[in-house]
């Protein structure tokens, strides 16, 4: 691995570590080789040295910022970089300014903005012109899903693509570089060293930090166990935004793993969540929707369960109650699965917007007054308890109304026993509406 050669007037010990092991070419960029390699997206614009204005969505520590750089070294374009977090209207003014007079010359530009969805929709408005008309190549990068934070109109004018948090291997790599360039390895343990890697959570940056911190130990420093190197370094707290992205991808993983009853992948997100700081009652608040919404008949109790677990945490707290959470989504993965009810309703509603204000036929309103017993109300009304059958077989629909059917059990837990009784009793309506013609 090379490393940036510093100036005459610079000390190098100086310099961040992660800012020396800069990759100084695309082939040296770590884990996005499905972006960067010849036949990828990218590495194809690169050979052609076209680029088009792009949207890089990553984690942090991926590597957007550098790419970016390299981008514009290897198409010989110049470098305008912008933080979205510190710059404004007359910095962006600026900088198309000076590309508008670079263009004169036959020299393009490319603005990277780093954070660009901190950028509010009048900003983000003031690049479409000079992105369409090539004035500036724009490369933004976001950790948030571009999706809900970029403008359309600036969308459909960018290629989006996403890089991917470091894995593993990626991780050791840079370990490697940084103990090269050292000239010498970390202390310490095998254990320890995959601790590392382990804390940093795919974050290259943070990673070559925790490093930096270990190599200005002594060097006759003992190798450090697992307990002795949290000592040193802080772990790095997880990726989580409770607002964004990550809130809504972790509450989907949860909820499709109880849904295809997986209750040790449903733990594992629920853990996820609650260490990433999620509020847990709005975790019991979803979970006691998915009981109503994917279990429903098929284990009519379900719903008991998170609604308990959610008042044992407001007795508790956390941690005490974060136990109750577990158990409740241990039972929904573990239960019969039926979204009967869910259509069922769902087409009734939008049989109900059709259908306005039909009214209830008259034999089943109640009749108080004698003018409403005229009119018909409450005639030959049976009650089904006093049938033989404890089912009378009226038609309850209104009048105007054929008779439909919302709600289809399946034979999933108890909605199986359920099933065969409307059965019986969808039997004994047709023999009643044969009777009665």
């Amino acid at each position: 691995m090379t490393h940036d050669t510093p100036s005459l007037f610079e000390d190098e010990s100086a310099r961040p570590l992660a800012d020396r092991l800069r990759p100084r070419n695309l082939g040296e960029v770590l884990g996005q080789e499905h972006l960067l390699a010849p036949e990828a997206p990218i590495g194809r614009m690169i050979a052609q040295e076209r680029l088009v204005s792009m949207i890089l969505w990553g984690p942090p520590g991926c590597g957007k910022t550098t790419i970016a750089r390299l981008l514009a070294e290897q198409t010989r374009l110049a470098f305008e970089p912008l933080s979205a977090t510190f710059s404004g209207v007359a910095d962006l003014r600026k900088v198309f300014q000076t590309a508008t007079r670079r263009r004169q010359i036959g020299q393009g530009t490319l603005l990277f903005v780093d954070e660009i969805h901190r950028f509010n929709r009048s900003q983000q408005d003031s690049f479409l012109p000079y992105v369409e008309d090539g004035t500036v190549v724009l490369v933004g990068a976001t950790t948030e899903n571009p999706s809900f934070e970029l403008n359309g109109s600036l969308l459909s004018r960018c290629q989006v693509y996403v890089l991917r948090r470091l894995d593993d291997a990626a991780l050791d790599t840079l370990i490697a570089r940084a103990e090269d360039l050292a000239g010498r390895t970390l202390p310490l343990t095998d254990d320890a060293r995959q601790a590392v890697t382990a804390m940093a959570d795919g974050d290259g940056r943070y990673l070559l930090n925790m490093a930096e911190q270990l190599q200005s130990l002594p060097a006759d420093t003992e190798p450090l166990d697992v307990t002795a190197l949290t000592a040193q370094v802080h772990k790095r707290a997880p990726q989580y935004d409770k607002k964004q992205d990550s809130h809504y991808n972790l509450i989907s993983a949860l909820h499709k793993s109880m849904r295809g009853s997986d209750p040790d992948a449903a733990l594992y997100w629920l853990a996820r969540m609650l260490e990433g700081g999620e509020d847990p009652r709005f975790i019991a608040r979803r979970i006691t929707r998915f009981a109503t919404e994917d279990i429903g008949m098929a284990d009519p109790q379900a719903v008991q369960q998170p609604l308990t677990a959610w008042q044992v945490y407001e007795r508790l707290g956390s941690p005490e109650g974060e136990l109750a959470l577990a158990q409740a989504v241990v039972y929904l993965a573990t239960a019969p699965k039926s979204v009967s009810v869910y259509r069922g309703f769902g087409a009734a509603q939008q049989r109900a917007r059709r259908t306005g204000s039909l009214l209830p036929p008259a034999h089943i309103l109640n009749a108080p007054t004698g003018l409403m017993k005229n009119l018909g109300y409450g005639e030959n009304y049976q009650y089904d308890p006093d049938t033989a059958n404890g089912f009378s077989g009226a038609d309850y629909f209104p009048d105007d109304m054929d008779r439909e059917v919302f709600y289809q059990p399946t034979q999933q837990g108890y909605e199986a026993q359920v099933s065969q009784r409307l059965e019986r009793w969808s039997e004994l309506r047709a023999r009643q509406k044969g009777l009665e013609t």
